[in-house]
Parts: structure tokens; sequence; C-alpha cells
């Protein structure tokens, strides 16, 4: 595989950018290799500026449910552009994606667009704040809930204590106020709860944990938060930024029956566009500016081009809803490959999303998720790359799986999965 070209500007970029790119993971540096530089991509394909083409199951982490490039999509957001790129004002379009969204989630009774996930999951945690008047949050170790710097910590020495920052350049006091509970540990929960009932804001969790590779929650462990949020007066926060729209027409909140108080989108509700939402109940929203003392803003918040995305992805969802059971039975095939191979792994799925972690054992938190063979991932990663298959490079992050890829895709990609030893 030539690489001539990616290899080129990846040393031009490094001049430009830290570390030559726009975010840590497409470094490669977990895989030890050079990232490849995207030019065009169309359904289940993306290719190279060396031309090289590989099936993609990277998706842009998650939004490209319906393929790169769908025509329906593209057709719209080119008409969207020829009425202008940003207003800085109401839309009709803004209220459209609303009501849509509304539909689909109908816990998110009120809602507010912005740009990106992080912003999303940021702003409902300051609502959160707003509405109780209470400071402490609690988060799960190994759950990713973009790089605000409240969110972007990790724990300390002991289970109850506060956490510590996860990056240089996060003062202290940003965390001194975020807790750090165990992934499908209640009991770790309960602890923090009966240690700080009365000053926690809000409990924030992915409702499937896809940023330490794919961890599924124990059957009872959603309904256990949004019991004890309750009896605490605390407020629920599930973050699907991953699992909107894409474990089911009503995300994960649907699937599992189990409604939060808010909730976080990005990826899928921008159909590939930078789009983000956070929203839920109405007395919490009403919280917000210029309603209420909560502030946020953005400039290109539902930006008319990035919604229109947004809209024509999930109005195909909506009218296509066999599109759900068809990509699961896709992804089905790909974990019966993973499990028939003569790689040790331990497979995660549920729905379109997927990771095989190289370990023998079950992988149900953070822990065990960081005890696999990352060395072997790296092998893996490495084979599937020279038989024209991209995946995430990293072991701790998640495999999607789109409409785009077809029955031949399926059956290459197993193929493969089989030859790797």
């Amino acid at each position: 595989m030539n690489t001539t070209v990616s290899k080129a500007m990846f040393e031009q970029a490094k001049k430009l950018m830290p570390g030559g790119v726009n975010s840590p993971v497409r470094a490669f540096n977990a895989v030890k290799r050079n990232p490849l530089f995207i030019n065009h991509a169309k359904g289940s394909k993306i290719y190279d500026e060396d031309n090289n083409e590989f099936i993609d199951y990277v998706c842009s982490w998650g939004p490209g449910i319906l393929g790169h490039a769908h025509p329906q999509v593209i057709e719209a957001v080119q008409k969207a552009c020829l009425n202008g790129l940003t207003f800085g004002a109401p839309t009709k379009k803004e209220v459209e994606i609303a009501e849509l969204i509304n539909e689909l989630m109908p816990s998110m009774e009120m809602l507010r667009l912005v740009s990106s996930g992080t912003e999303a999951v940021m702003s409902a945690v300051r609502a959160a704040r707003g509405f109780t008047g209470r400071d402490m949050i609690v988060k799960f170790k190994g759950c990713y809930h973009g790089h605000s710097d409240g969110l972007l910590v990790k724990s300390g020495s002991g289970l109850l204590s506060n956490a510590v920052p996860d990056s240089a350049g996060v003062p202290k006091g940003y965390t001194d106020y975020t807790l750090i509970a165990e992934y499908n540990n209640k009991d770790s929960v309960s602890q923090l709860f009966d240690t700080y009932g009365d000053k926690i804001a809000c409990v924030v969790v992915e409702p499937v944990a896809a940023n330490m590779g794919v961890v599924l929650p124990e059957k009872d462990f959603l309904p256990f938060l949004r019991k004890i949020t309750e009896n605490n007066n605390s407020l629920l926060i599930f973050d699907e930024v991953i699992t909107g729209f894409r474990l089911s027409l009503g995300g994960a909140q649907e699937y599992f029956n189990v409604k939060p108080d808010l909730t976080t989108l990005g990826k899928i509700v921008g159909g590939g566009m930078p789009v983000g939402a956070y929203g839920g109940r109405k007395d919490i929203m009403s919280t917000v500016s210029p309603l209420g003392s909560v502030y946020q803003a953005g400039t290109l918040s539902g930006n008319p081009v990035a919604v229109t995305a947004g809209i024509e992805t999930l109005n195909i969802l909506k009218a296509n809803p066999s599109l759900y059971t068809q990509i699961d039975q896709k992804a089905a095939q790909i974990e019966k490959a993973f499990k028939a191979s003569h790689a040790k792994v331990y497979v995660n799925r549920i729905g379109s999303l997927m990771s095989a972690f190289f370990t023998n054992e079950p992988v149900v938190d953070y822990n065990s998720a960081i005890s696999s063979n990352t060395n072997n991932f790296t092998q893996y990663f490495c084979h599937m790359l020279e038989s024209g298959i991209y995946i995430a490079p990293s072991q701790f992050e998640a495999m999607f799986i789109s409409a785009a890829h077809s029955n031949e895709d399926i059956e290459k990609t197993c193929k493969t999965i089989l030859a790797f030893e």
C-alpha cells in the first residue's frame, strides 16, 4: 500500500498543527503508524490522497449512519448553501429540527442547538447546576463527555475522592466538584450519594459507554441511576452524542426505556455537519437564558447549512426504520466472525456499535477494558488496514456499521478478520 502523499502531508502538517492533527486520536500514535490523509468518501468507502480505497468503519466517529455523501443529504445542503451560510438570526429550519428531535425523543421537551457534543454536555451540566442550585456532579471513569474543563478528569486515590485534572492546563479548582464513580458499579454511585447526596446536581453518563471501547450497561444499571437521582432530587443526564439515533430512532433512552431529565446529542443529529443539542424537561430548560439566569450562547448555533444536513438525515431514518434491523444484522455477522477467529478477543456489541477487545475476560468497565493487549490490537489494526479496511486507530474506540455497508463489504471484512491470528 503506497502512502507517499499522506506521509508528505503529515510532515507538513506537523509544522503547523500540534502533532500534525486537529484531534489527537487521528495521529495514529496508538498504532505506531502515520495517519492517512483522506481525499474523499462515498457510501461505505473512503479514499486517501494516494488513492487507496478502504471500507470505512470509523464513519467519522459515528455520524455516518447512512454512509458518506448520501445524495439526498448532499443535495439539500447544496441548496441551503445558496441561501447563505450563516445569519446569526433565527431560521425556520431551527424550529423544524427542534420539532423533529422532540418527536423522536419526547423527553427533550425543550432544547437548545449548539455546535458540538462537548458544548452540549458542558451546557447541560451548567443547566443542571443552575436548576438544582447544587455544584457537584458525578461522572463515570472511562466515560468521555468532551474536553470541557470540569469533565476532563480521572479519579483520585479513593473512590470518594474528588477528581484531579486529566489534562495540563486545567486548574484543580475546575474539577473539585466532579466526583468519579465506576461504570456498572452501583455501590460506587451509592457511596457518593451517601456522602454528598444533597450537594450533587446531576449524574452524567453515556448510557452505552463508547469511549473506552463499547461497554454495555448491565441490565439494572440505568434504572438504578434513574431511581437514585430521583430519590436525591438530582438530575440524570444521558450523553447520547454517540448513541442518539444510532441504537434506535429514540436513542438509548428508547432502547432501554429509561427517561433522563436532560439529554445531549451530537454526531448523527448533524448528519455529518457540526451540530449538537441539549435539552430535556421544560422546567429545567426554562432556566436557560433568555428565559432564565443560566447563560449559554453561540454565534453559529443552529447554523442553517448544518441543521439542513441533520434534518435530512433524521427524516431518512424516520422514513426507513428497517435500516436499524439491516445494520444490526450486518454487525452481527462481523461479531460472529470475531468469535470464530483464532484471535483472543472479547466482543461487545449493541446494534451497530461494536468493539473487539484483545482479552479473554469480559469487559464491563474501565478497568477490564484497559486490561486489553494493545500490542495485539496494533497488529490487528495493521492487518485490517493493509487489507483495505479502515477501523479506529485505538483499542478504546468503537467500530461503526452503516446502512451503506454492502453484503460484499461485510463478507470481505469477515474473511479478513478470520485470516488474522
